[in-house]
């Protein structure tokens, strides 16, 4: 497995394994393939978990495979989903949402805590969703006078090794924290070839993945490219039922013409999708969304197999996915 440096975590995997398929979210999958899933994962050299509380079963599952004890040079994230709630109750959200995290994995602390609502500059409104903005994305003066310096007490107690941003929230936000003096050491981008985010986007304006990441770099900030295969938009077929108006089902039919370039290659597009991924400039390690060994091994593959040559990404390219 080949590795990289993500900000000052060090150095990792260039695989993440998400809680997300191993939690049960990403269609259908038992406890025992999702354990089984965690330690292939290990013995594959993944060397990264990425869980929350919000991947259902995720974090009891890592709790339940390694018994507290995780193996040598493994790091492990969580999350909060903080939203904006009262200025006095952030501290003891976050500290909750960790502590509650730290039990299910039998851990006394985590390398990397994110902050996993979108980041709004005061004032600003969602174009889809904003009636319930303060429940799934954090203001910027919540975020600034209470949330950050919460993460440097985490830190400095030793209760976490790092913190960080989902940076999927408003780009000029997201931009604007990753500027900020007190900036996260480590951000989640979008990493795909169509630029989506897909029904992650509540936002009006471009998503910007590509230039987020390159200003995260620029600050030596680690970043964790999420959503490779577009939550299954660019793979053969979608694992689990989706409505017909939803942003994934959209950029699934858009993405007709990428299956139909990589059919003429012999390839399966999720291992083209990944391999693209992991040759995006400024991407220290991409996040997978398996939830079975059948899927990480196809992933394990496509590392082995490292980027694709220009020629392809070129033809990727001509079809005029990117969203920009």
């Amino acid at each position: 497995m080949r590795t990289a440096t993500l900000g000052p975590l060090g150095e990792v995997s260039r695989l993440t394994l998400g809680g997300g398929g191993i939690g049960q979210i990403w269609g259908e999958n038992t406890k025992d393939e999702a354990l089984a899933t965690l330690t292939a994962a290990i013995d594959g050299g993944i060397t990264v978990l990425d869980a929350a509380p919000m991947y259902r079963n995720c974090e009891a599952f890592i709790g339940e495979t390694f018994g507290g004890r995780l193996p040598p040079g493994v790091k492990v994230t969580t999350k909060c989903q903080l939203g904006s709630p009262a200025p006095s109750e952030v501290n003891e959200r976050l500290e909750a949402a960790l502590e509650a995290s730290l039990a299910a994995m039998r851990l006394k602390r985590v390398d990397l805590f994110f902050l996993h609502s979108n980041i709004h500059l005061d004032g600003f409104e969602y174009a889809h969703g904003n009636a319930n903005r303060d429940a799934f994305s954090t203001s910027w003066s919540i975020y600034v006078e209470e949330a950050v310096p919460t993460f440097a007490r985490l830190k400095a107690q030793g209760r976490i090794g790092s913190w960080g941003i989902t940076g999927i929230g408003v780009p000029t936000a997201v931009l604007d924290a990753l500027d900020d003096t007190a900036h996260p050491d480590a951000v989640q981008a979008i990493a795909n070839l169509m630029d989506s985010p897909g029904a992650l986007k509540r936002y009006a304006e471009p998503a910007r993945p590509r230039e987020i990441a390159a200003a995260a770099k620029a600050r030596g900030i680690g970043v964790m490219g999420i959503r490779a295969v577009q939550a299954g938009a660019l793979t053969a077929g979608v694992d689990r039922p989706l409505s017909p108006n939803s942003p994934d089902n959209a950029d699934f039919a858009r993405a007709a013409g990428f299956r139909a370039l990589c059919a003429s290659w012999g390839e399966d597009p999720a291992v083209v999708a990944h391999r693209y991924a992991l040759g995006m400039p400024n991407i220290d390690t991409v996040v997978l969304g398996v939830k079975n060994r059948s899927e990480l091994a196809q992933c394990l593959a496509a590392e082995t197999a490292g980027p694709l040559d220009p020629v392809q990404v070129a033809a990727i390219d001509a079809l005029g996915l990117a969203r920009g």
